[in-house]
C-alpha cells in the first residue's frame, strides 16, 4: 500500500484523492496547518502560482519524496499563452527548486471529471506522466492503475514542456466552450 499526500483540496486535489482511495491506497491531504507529509509520493494539486511557496514553506519536507506537478503554467490574465520559456516547462523550473525530490509531470492533461467517471468519450481515462526517474514512474503508474485509470509513460521530464501545451490547449478549449470540461483528449493505444 502506498501513502500518497495531496497539497491542494479542490476538484484536480479531491479526484485525484478519489483515484488513490480506488485503488486501496491512502490519501492524505495537506492543508497549510499540516506539520509533517508523510506521503511516499507528493501530488502538488495547486495553481502553477502556488509552487514557489511550497518549495518555500515545505523543501525540506519534499526531499526524498515522489513529488507530482499536475499545473499547467498558465498566464491566467489573458488565457493566450504559458508562462514558462519555450525551452523549458513548470515542472523542469521545479524539479531545479527540488533537487533533492524526483519530480514527475502527470494529471495536467486530465480534467477532474474524467478522472473521477474514469473515462473520456468512452474511452478509459489516461495519465500521461513524464519523468527522469523510472522507478518513481513505475510507483505513480502503480496507484494510478489500481484505480482503474491507464497510465503511459511519456517520457523524460523534458516532455514535460508538451504534456504543459497539451493541458494548456484542452484548458483553452473548454474555456472557449469548444469541449466540455467533461471531455478531453483521450489515448488509444
Amino acid at each position: 500500500m502506498t501513502t500518497v499526500s495531496i497539497i491542494g483540496n479542490g476538484n484536480m486535489g479531491s479526484a485525484i484523492g478519489g483515484v488513490v482511495a480506488a485503488g486501496g491506497n491512502t490519501v492524505e491531504y495537506v492543508t497549510r496547518d499540516t506539520d509533517t507529509i508523510t506521503g511516499d509520493i507528493v501530488v502538488l494539486a495547486v495553481p502553477h502560482t502556488a509552487l514557489d511557496d511550497i518549495v518555500a514553506r515545505r523543501g525540506a519536507q519534499l526531499a526524498g519524496r515522489i513529488v507530482v506537478d499536475i499545473t499547467n503554467p498558465l498566464d491566467f490574465e489573458t488565457f493566450d499563452s504559458l508562462v514558462v520559456p519555450a525551452d523549458s516547462s513548470r515542472a523542469a523550473q521545479l524539479a531545479e527548486a527540488l533537487p533533492a525530490s524526483t519530480v514527475l509531470k502527470a494529471f495536467n492533461t486530465n480534467f477532474a471529471a474524467t478522472l473521477a467517471s474514469k473515462t473520456v468519450g468512452g474511452r478509459p481515462t489516461t495519465v500521461l506522466i513524464a519523468g527522469d526517474d523510472a522507478d518513481a514512474k513505475q510507483a505513480l503508474s502503480d496507484v494510478v492503475r489500481a484505480g482503474d485509470l491507464d497510465a503511459v509513460d511519456a517520457g523524460s521530464l523534458k516532455r514535460a514542456r508538451e504534456l504543459e501545451a497539451i493541458g494548456f490547449l484542452q484548458i483553452t478549449l473548454a474555456a472557449a466552450e469548444k469541449i466540455n470540461w467533461t471531455g478531453g483528449l483521450a489515448v488509444a493505444a
